[in-house]
């Protein structure tokens, strides 16, 4: 019986090595939370990178959306005043097309109907047909 009341007191009275391994668990316990912390630590570290990383971005996207707003702005405008120059270009070039479908009308007639109609008219003085060709001559070369 006394083998057991050894038995008895040694299983209330924690032995060294019991005591060492609850210090043990105890070290790899506060081991770890450390561990954890320093992960948690590291992680709010490379959150926080990221969401600078993603507002230095947007502030970079803005700038450069800016410049091309800009940009486009000043290419339309550039391209508007061209169209607009382009359709006075347009319509001067239908100007002098009609000036010159009407000189090509006048030089025609001066080349094949005037003296179409001059043999068939008969004057005594010869220039009475003279003014007509030089207003002809005036409207072509814009005398």
């Amino acid at each position: 019986m006394a083998s057991s009341s050894g038995n008895s007191n040694s299983s209330m009275v924690p032995s060294g090595s019991e005591e060492e391994l609850h210090q043990l668990m105890d070290q790899r316990k506060r081991k770890r939370m450390e561990s954890n912390r320093e992960s948690a630590r590291r992680s709010r570290m490379r959150k926080q990178k990221r969401l600078d990383d993603l507002m230095a971005q947007v502030t970079q996207l803005a700038k450069d959306n800016n410049q091309i707003l800009t940009s486009i702005t000043f290419t339309t405008q550039h391209y508007m005043n061209i169209e607009a120059e382009n359709s006075v270009l347009r319509a001067q070039m239908m100007e002098l097309s009609q000036r010159l479908d009407s000189l090509n009308e006048i030089l025609h007639f001066l080349n094949n109907g005037a003296y179409e109609i001059t043999e068939g008219f008969e004057t005594s003085d010869e220039s009475f047909n003279q003014p007509t060709m030089a207003s002809a001559q005036d409207m072509m070369f814009g005398y």
